[in-house]
């Protein structure tokens, strides 16, 4: 489904106060009793024609703005240098900080992921959330993504299934993530007033449940990866979450031994 306005958070910001706009029937109506009603009418649809044809445009648009921020994240992402900044955690946000790979029959991703979900920073496509570890890194690494615009990288995540790998390539290594099943999930809100049953992943949240990206529990100790978007797709009413758990490291901020 097409987004029709500007792209929805994928991650847990506050939400943005909006006025409900009026209808179409009271705009048609106040041009009609002014003078000049039928000229004004005519303005009016020319006004909506035009709106309806640049909304139908705005993925299109976002999408070749992402693949544009893609190529300059890559330039300084790929410098030898940057292994250093990496290293010492001083990447910027808006900077290239993994690439994510999806690669099984269903889903298709190859996104440079930066540091950051602010709204710019996730006009790259996927963000880094700052309060999680840095990839590979032992905690709980969350991830937010576009599904409707700016690549769409997350635009399939409901098609992610139980056994299905994420792997992040960092400037010092490599990790593999695998999707757990659901009855194994860790940190999913249950219960009343919530929307999960406990046995599925992924699984939806309330835009608030902030806690699915946090490191409590389990979720601090082991190592984790948690992907978010919006849901439904062009919609921000609730966040479908991806929880995976590490089966591979390569590389110096990889445990000794991975935890089966």
């Amino acid at each position: 489904m097409a987004t029709t306005g500007p792209a929805p958070e994928p991650s847990f910001l506050p939400g943005r106060a909006t006025v409900a706009p009026r209808s179409v029937r009271s705009l048609v109506g106040l041009s009609m009793r002014r003078r000049g009603g039928y000229r004004s009418l005519t303005g009016v649809v020319s006004v909506l024609v035009v709106a309806a044809l640049a909304m139908l445009a705005f993925p299109a648009l976002t999408d070749i703005f992402g693949a544009h921020r893609q190529v300059v994240i890559e330039s300084k992402f790929s410098q030898p240098a940057f292994k250093t900044v990496y290293r010492d955690h001083r990447v910027a946000v808006g900077d290239g900080i993994t690439r994510l790979v999806i690669d099984n029959s269903r889903v298709s991703v190859n996104v440079l992921v930066v540091e950051g979900t602010t709204v710019a920073a996730l006009r790259a496509g996927a963000g880094h959330y700052e309060h999680t570890p840095y990839p590979c890194g032992q905690g709980n690494v969350g991830i937010a993504g576009h599904r409707t615009t700016y690549g769409r990288p997350f635009s399939r995540l409901d098609y992610m299934r139980p056994g299905d790998t994420v792997t992040l390539t960092t400037p010092i290594g490599q990790c593999v993530y695998q999707v757990v099943p659901g009855a194994d999930v860790i940190g999913e809100p249950t219960g009343a007033g919530t929307l999960n049953d406990g046995a599925h992943n992924p699984f939806f949240v309330y835009p608030n449940e902030q806690s699915v990206v946090s490191a409590a529990g389990e979720l601090g100790t082991g190592y984790w990866l948690t992907l978010t978007s919006c849901n439904p797709p062009g919609l921000a009413t609730q966040r479908i979450v991806l929880r995976l758990k590490m089966i591979s490291c390569k590389g110096p901020s990889c445990p000794k031994e991975v935890p089966a």
